[in-house]
């Protein structure tokens, strides 16, 4: 793996400079080490061909300390009577070009992330070659979720979720990512990541989950209740603020690449 800075935001009048810190995977078998590291992968920038990972206050379950709580419970009850349903397949036997596939995760996409997601994004990262499982859902035989998954020797990363939001009273959400948790503690895997741990939005994985950790900047922090107060304080940068120092960020990453 290689990894490099690269200039973020700035702020003159605290003298606050900072530089992001990215990862550039060079292997498969580095998957494991880059996510211990705290690094999720990057897809915002369709255009980079090579893997490229950023540095975050990203989440995991340390699975030998997973054990299922009465929230866990209350949602399988809750969603028991729809005979609850999934498989997983390999990326190999998925058919991610499926025009109804693509429209479901789309559409889920328009309503439900803050950040776009074009076809084009969405082809890119479905050939991710990190991606190697797809979990799909079904409630009384009809599909109605996927998780997009990356699983390298003992890790997964639960990456992209999509789901029918018709079932939203019956928490189906939080019932897939329950499950795949799961899946992952029974059959023997150390750690799965659940993505970035920021604002207030982050709070149900933080609430429903036993064996979190969240990385630091500098190691993974077990400290449940400071999480919770960064992600009740975490400021909010204007849309105009952020697409600046977005478009600089993919500059400054092109040279770098």
């Amino acid at each position: 793996m290689k990894i490099f800075k690269s200039e973020s935001f700035v702020d003159y009048s605290t003298y606050t400079f900072n530089y992001a810190i990215y990862c550039l995977k060079e292997s498969q078998s580095e998957l494991p080490e880059i996510y211990n590291k705290g690094f999720l992968p990057y897809s915002n920038n369709i255009e980079l061909m090579q893997e490229t990972y950023y540095l975050a206050r990203s989440l995991r379950v340390d699975l030998k300390n997973f054990k299922e709580t009465s929230e866990n419970r209350r949602v399988i009850r809750k969603i028991e009577d729809k005979k609850p349903n999934y498989s997983i397949k390999t990326i190999d036997e998925f058919d991610i070009q499926n025009e109804d596939f693509q429209s479901f995760c789309l559409d889920f996409a328009s309503k439900r992330f803050s950040e776009n997601i074009s076809k084009e994004r969405l082809n890119y990262i479905l050939k991710s070659k990190s991606i190697s499982h797809i979990f799909e859902f079904s409630l009384d035989q009809k599909k109605v979720g996927y998780v997009i998954a990356i699983i390298e020797n003992d890790m997964l990363h639960y990456w992209f979720a999509f789901f029918d939001l018709n079932f939203q009273e019956y928490s189906l959400g939080k019932y897939m990512m329950f499950s795949v948790i799961d899946w992952a503690a029974k059959n023997n895997l150390k750690h799965i990541y659940l993505g970035t741990s920021y604002g207030e939005k982050s709070l149900y994985k933080i609430r429903d989950f036993k064996g979190l950790e969240f990385f630091d900047g500098n190691q993974w922090n077990d400290n449940i209740k400071l999480l919770k107060s960064k992600c009740k304080t975490d400021k909010s940068f204007t849309l105009d603020y952020f697409k600046q120092d977005t478009d600089l960020f993919l500059e400054n990453l092109s040279n770098e690449l």
